[in-house]
């Protein structure tokens, strides 16, 4: 299940593999323009399930590892996704890499994500593909949407709009003081040059990222960049949970199938 700290935990033990719940999947391994190792699951649509020839390459936040992202990948894969999940530097099994838990994030971990991307598409160059981003993830999924080449689409749930913002937020609320890269300052210049759609899930309780920032992102598209925000009644990621109906994330995942088809159609 998706978690989130607010600086970063990351962990190196697995809580799960894919095949404890039934998934099929593959290990692979990356390596990162800077040289490093990357390790990450590309996990297959679910059998007797239509392949929708679209991989979901999913950008987790600051807490565990790539482990704690299983049950969203069941519920994507069940909907005939295949799923590219992956560890950053420094967390699961991906190369060593010093962190500071006062941190709200590292650059590299864009850089991380970026390689991933182009993995998954070199891998399955006729699929169309994009990147699920939750919480701390959506910071570098809107610089690796703005930057590199050939992503197709942007899902984000508890989207940062302003890195300052969430640091400022948590000092305010919690006396917490959390450190954020010299790269934060150009972070405001992505969210204008995501041409991809993107769709925004967000809670309407949702006090760290809140909704209305989301709405502002949609409120501010140009011509031609197709946004919409999904809403639930819930706070900070509990979308797949509150978007469920038969199964863990089945509505959630209807939802995220609407947008693309229509993109599709347009």
């Amino acid at each position: 299940m998706s978690s989130w700290a607010w600086a970063l935990k990351p962990s190196r033990d697995w809580i799960a593999t894919p095949d404890s719940l039934g998934l099929r999947y593959q290990t692979v391994a990356l390596t990162t323009p800077d040289h490093v190792q990357l390790t990450g699951w590309l996990i297959e649509p679910a059998q007797g399930v239509a392949d929708r020839r679209t991989t979901m390459v999913v950008a987790y936040g600051d807490f565990g590892n790539m482990s704690n992202e299983l049950y969203q990948a069941r519920a994507l894969t069940a909907a005939g996704y295949r799923v590219y999940l992956f560890d950053y530097r420094g967390f699961g099994h991906s190369a060593d890499f010093a962190i500071d838990n006062q941190r709200l994030y590292y650059h590299e971990f864009a850089v991380d994500l970026a390689a991933a991307l182009a993995d998954a598409r070199q891998r399955y160059p006729h699929n169309r593909t994009g990147i699920m981003a939750f919480s701390m993830g959506s910071i570098m999924a809107s610089e690796v949407a703005a930057t590199a080449p050939h992503c197709d689409f942007l899902v984000t749930e508890g989207y940062v709009a302003s890195p300052q913002c969430l640091v400022a937020y948590q000092w305010q609320s919690r006396q917490k003081q959390v450190s954020l890269p010299a790269e934060a300052a150009a972070y405001s210049h992505y969210a204008p040059r995501i041409r991809c759609p993107w769709l925004l899930v967000g809670g309407t309780a949702d006090k760290h990222t809140p909704l209305a920032d989301s709405v502002a992102v949609v409120r501010d598209a140009r011509r031609r960049q197709r946004r919409q925000v999904l809403a639930f009644e819930g706070t900070h990621l509990q979308g797949m949970v509150v978007l469920s109906e038969v199964s863990f994330g089945d509505k959630y995942v209807r939802e995220v199938t609407r947008f693309l088809a229509a993109g599709k159609r347009g």
